[in-house]
């Protein structure tokens, strides 16, 4: 078999598993929080467990894990108070990263409740 053929044959093997691989990269620690927060906003039930752990999974199909914690830092970096937290609070990147979770965020509620 030809080298490029293989490699191009590799290449495209790895670049297809890429999204399934995407969509695992959230750590179970990550999802249970997740999910924790989804239920203490939405009750504690069966029926919103399922809800919001079919909203964390449809997040993590469209929202890269490594954008998720970049996020979650600096949310929790903008609450501290003075100018540690002033510092993170007018972030533009961090604002435009906040609007795409909203989207993707909206989109699995609607999917998922």
């Amino acid at each position: 078999m030809n080298k490029c053929v293989l490699a191009g044959a590799v290449v495209a093997a790895v670049l297809g598993a890429c999204p399934a691989a995407r969509a695992n990269d959230y750590p179970t620690v990550a999802r249970v929080d997740y999910v924790l927060g989804c239920m203490e906003t939405n009750g504690q039930t069966q029926q919103v467990l399922q809800k919001c752990s079919c909203s964390i999974d449809a997040i993590a199909e469209q929202f890269p894990y490594q954008d998720y914690t970049a996020l979650e830092t600096v949310k929790v970096m903008s609450e501290a108070p003075g100018d540690r937290g002033a510092m993170f609070r007018g972030l533009a990147w961090a604002q435009e990263l906040m609007d795409r979770f909203r989207k993707v965020q909206v989109a699995a509620d609607l999917q998922c409740f």
